[in-house]
Formats: C-alpha cells, sequence, structure tokens
C-alpha cells in the first residue's frame, strides 16, 4: 500500500457515480440527486438511461416531501457508455452489480484501473463480501468497501459499512462520513458475515414465517399481519435488545432475561427448519397472490413510501430515540 491508504475520500464529495441502475442503483442516484449531487452513471443493459430517469421521476416526489438539498435537480444525473468513463471524476463510488462473483471481481478490477487513487468504491452487494472480490483490483483494493444499503436506498437510513482483509481503516471511516453526511444510519460491521446483520436478522425471521406456513399454523395473510399490525410496529422504532428492555419494566432487560430467557430458549429450540421445496414455494406464492386479490401493488408501494417518509420526519423529531 501507499500513503492513499491513510487517505479518507472526502466526506461529501460533490460528485459520485452509480455503477449499475437497477433496483438498487436507481434508488441510490435519485438520493445522491436529492441531496444536490452530481450523478454519474452507467448500466449495460438496453434502455438503462431511459429506465433510470424514470425510476428518478418516480421516486422524486417523495424525495421531495422529505426535503431536498440546494441546487438538488434530476438534471444532474449524467449517463455513460462505459463505467471507466462514469468513474473517472467521481468523489465516491457506489456500486451495485449483480451478485456474481466473477462479474463483480471483473467490475472491480475496471473501477479501480479508472477511478481516482482516494475515491472510496463501495458495493451495494447483498451477499458477497469485500474480501472476495477487492484483490482484484491492482491498484488501490485498500480502498473498497462494503455499503450495503437495505432497500429502497433513497427512503431507508440504514447502510451497513464493512472493509475486507485488504481495506484500509481509512477508506472504511470515508465511508461512514459520506454515507452520514447523506442522512443515512450507517453501522459498522466489525467482522465480514455472510448476509451481513440486517440480512441475516431478516433470514431467520422468513425461516420461521416459512416453517409456519408449511405446519398449516397460519395462513401467509397470517403471518403477514403478526408482524405488520404486532412487532414490526415497534421495530420500527427500537432495536430488538431496547425492545426486549422496555419489556422489562422497572427491571429492564436484565428482569425480562431472568424470567422469559427460559421460554425464549425452548421456542429457539423449537423453530423449523426449512428448504424452499416446490411445494412450500407454490404455496407462499399463491398465499401472497391472495393476500393481493384486493389490493393494488402500485397504490400500496405509494402508500408505503408516504408512512415511510413521515414515520422518518417524526423519529428525526424523537431525539431520545437511538
Amino acid at each position: 500500500m501507499d500513503e492513499t491508504a491513510d487517505r479518507a475520500a472526502p466526506a461529501m464529495p460533490r460528485r459520485v457515480a452509480v455503477i449499475g441502475t437497477g433496483v438498487i442503483g436507481a434508488s441510490w442516484a435519485a438520493l445522491f440527486l436529492a441531496r444536490g449531487l452530481e450523478v454519474d452513471a452507467w448500466d449495460p443493459a438496453p434502455g438503462a438511461a431511459e429506465a433510470l430517469r424514470a425510476a428518478v421521476a418516480a421516486h422524486w416526489p417523495v424525495l421531495e416531501a422529505i426535503g431536498l438539498a440546494p441546487g438538488a435537480s434530476p438534471d444532474r444525473l449524467r449517463l455513460w457508455p462505459s463505467p471507466e468513463e462514469a468513474v473517472a471524476a467521481a468523489g465516491f463510488v457506489q456500486e451495485n452489480g449483480p451478485e456474481r462473483l466473477e462479474l463483480k471481481r471483473d467490475l472491480f478490477r475496471r473501477l479501480d484501473a479508472a477511478a481516482p487513487a482516494a475515491t472510496v468504491l463501495a458495493s451495494s452487494s447483498s451477499t458477497l463480501m469485500a474480501s472476495t472480490f477487492q484483490d482484484a483490483c491492482a491498484r488501490h483494493p485498500e480502498r473498497v468497501v462494503l455499503g450495503h444499503p437495505f432497500n429502497p436506498p433513497h427512503l431507508i437510513p440504514l447502510v451497513e459499512v464493512a472493509g475486507g482483509r485488504l481495506t484500509a481503516e481509512a477508506a472504511v471511516t470515508g465511508a461512514m462520513a459520506f454515507y452520514a453526511g447523506l442522512g443515512k444510519r450507517p453501522i459498522r460491521l466489525r467482522k465480514e458475515v455472510l448476509g451481513h446483520v440486517a440480512n441475516r436478522l431478516q433470514a431467520a425471521l422468513w425461516q420461521e414465517a416459512f416453517h409456519l406456513v408449511r405446519e398449516g399454523v397460519a395462513s401467509v395473510a397470517d403471518v403477514d399481519a403478526a408482524i405488520a399490525h404486532g412487532p414490526g410496529l415497534r421495530w420500527a422504532l427500537l432495536g430488538p435488545f431496547l425492545n426486549l428492555h422496555l419489556s422489562g419494566g422497572a427491571g429492564g432487560i436484565a428482569h425480562l432475561l431472568d424470567h422469559l430467557g427460559p421460554p425464549t430458549e425452548a421456542m429457539w429450540r423449537d423453530l423449523g427448519q426449512v428448504e424452499i421445496t416446490p411445494g412450500l414455494r407454490g404455496a407462499v406464492v399463491r398465499g401472497v397472490d391472495d393476500e393481493l386479490a384486493t389490493v393494488g401493488p402500485e397504490a400500496m408501494l405509494r402508500q408505503r413510501d408516504d408512512i415511510l417518509a413521515r414515520l422518518l420526519a417524526l423519529k428525526a423529531r424523537a431525539p431520545d430515540l437511538p
């Protein structure tokens, strides 16, 4: 490593690159534009430019409702014919390519060859760890980090940040500062792990949800209702440990674990181990179709985003919520 290993990227560069502009990349692009940044983008798919501009336009009303930064405009978006051109002047790069390791390695090799030496290269990968592809970067593997958002990135604040085995501390702290400067809520992973943090927590819940459907305990719609009208409401405000703490009354989490720890362990031992067999897959798909039979998906999505925006505004005015 040379001296660039100890230099963090600027906390808030004015020009960023979005590599891969599917669902996640388009959402990132909309957020960056709403924060007043210049965005250079690339995606190899036919019609990608038109699809990206349409996605940004669709996201813009809710971003306007949340509040735009001075100078924010979709007109600050530029599309480029190659990833090298897109990152050539970028102060930060957010990569959103497919979850295929060899493709990721080739893409980061190209990004590393073309991006300015001090620019952090962040990947939105939800399953691949930075250590698995950063060594494809011949120039500066130390500037590669995981920057995994929670979908949709233009609304949900969480970003999981982790370095790989070759990552410099400056790259991690630079990425954390960049995301915080956008108004995101970055968390730092101290170790690389498959699926990171949030997806592993989700996967644990999904495992039992599929198990309950498979065993005929509850329908797909009722499992959804159990979360959406139960613990999900509290989870939108506080995480699992603080919710346990508040549930323990005056004695807090220590009291709760003393009294409900053994029953909780019994449930852990009873949780189902499932495989998504064709039969289970079909049952879940039919259950979701039934659940949506009288609901318009587009209207549901708009309402979800509107309520999320209002919830975020309320949380921003609640300083005692972490």
